[in-house]
């Protein structure tokens, strides 16, 4: 069966001043219809590039776009912004980091709701306004009669999400994109979120992708996982296989950097160096030059030559180690650190 969502071989360069900075640099993604794919990575690896390209947010930017992404078999780059439009909202949601941001400070939480709703359902102000009631209350908005009315300012930062959540899902989309929604919340609220959009998916049979550097976040909501560095994809596979048996030497340095309950050291190990510049990437390996695995592979080829993504068995690795079996899976997690 084709997947709902395939993005092969995407690059978005954006000019500047110094020159043409690569935020995506060939990424490789897919997902079906019902499926939870966690997008995880640090600050700079492209996750909120990816989510933004696919809803087609750079289409009236400077940006440029090579690659392909197809949504159920319609090739999203082609389509003009007018003919991206339709596919907003209705067919793909996106739930934005920041909803204080985000939504319109002059105008009341409900009228954006009914806003969004109407856009893409002939239907009047008074039938949309108590759609966004019902939506409202749906996502867990007290009194949602009353509070319809109030400003975004008005609600607190747990409500905001929710009234973003609400305007992302008043149509029902078949994708649902969560840019970080929960980076801002405390503990309490965000388990409320998480369980929210799980019981919306399960309810919709939406996909969803969820952007996040929280891996506790990945374990509780996703069943697959896309690593990224550097703009791209560098491993890809499901939450157990990534969690007990990570093939990167980025997610296991990944995976030594996060508090274990059980563990008997008081420190994490972080992964050394720093991310890649955007502005001039490396000929080889993004990731060679905080890679210890690099100076054990032959012919210099991690410097010198950019690894493709091989898939087994659907896990996906893009590492000269790993491809040339130099990376024992026994390894300890971090060894590449």
């Amino acid at each position: 069966m084709e997947p709902m969502l395939s993005v092969k071989n995407l690059t978005v360069k954006f000019p500047t001043d110094d020159g043409m900075v690569a935020a995506l640099n060939g990424m490789d993604l897919t997902l079906n219809r019902g499926e939870t794919v966690g997008l995880v990575g640090e600050s700079g690896s492209g996750k909120s590039v990816t989510s933004q390209a696919i809803m087609g947010l750079f289409k009236e930017s400077r940006a440029v776009i090579d690659g392909e992404i197809t949504f159920e078999g319609t090739d999203l780059l082609a389509l003009s912004e007018d003919a991206m439009r339709p596919y907003r909202g209705k067919k793909i949601g996106m739930i934005f980091q920041d909803p204080l941001s985000a939504m319109h400070p002059f105008y009341t939480v409900g009228a954006q709701i009914a806003e969004a709703y109407q856009v893409h359902n002939k239907v009047s102000k008074k039938a949309a306004r108590q759609v966004a009631i019902d939506m409202l209350g749906r996502v867990g908005i007290p009194d949602p009669k009353r509070r319809v009315d109030n400003y975004p300012h008005e609600f607190s930062g747990g409500m905001r999400q929710r009234a973003m959540i609400a305007m992302a899902l008043v149509c029902e989309p078949e994708l649902l994109i969560a840019d970080e929604p929960t980076t801002a919340l405390d503990v309490t609220v965000q388990a409320q979120i998480l369980d929210l959009i799980s019981d919306l998916q399960a309810e919709t049979n939406s996909a969803v992708i969820f952007v996040t550097h929280d891996l506790g976040v990945v374990a509780q909501l996703c069943k697959r996982v896309v690593v990224m560095y550097g703009g791209q994809c560098v491993e890809q596979a499901s939450v157990r296989q990534i969690f007990q048996r990570p093939s990167h030497p980025y997610t296991r340095g990944l995976m030594a950097s996060m508090p274990h309950l059980a563990g008997d050291t008081d420190r994490l190990t972080p992964i050394p160096g720093s991310p890649p510049a955007l502005l001039a990437l490396p000929k080889g390996c993004i990731f060679a030059d905080r890679c210890e695995f690099a100076k054990i592979v032959p012919d210099g080829r991690c410097l010198n030559m950019r690894p493709e993504l091989i898939v087994e068995d659907d896990h996906a690795v893009r590492c000269h180690g790993h491809e040339l079996k130099l990376i024992d899976e026994t390894s300890l997690i971090g060894a590449g650190s």
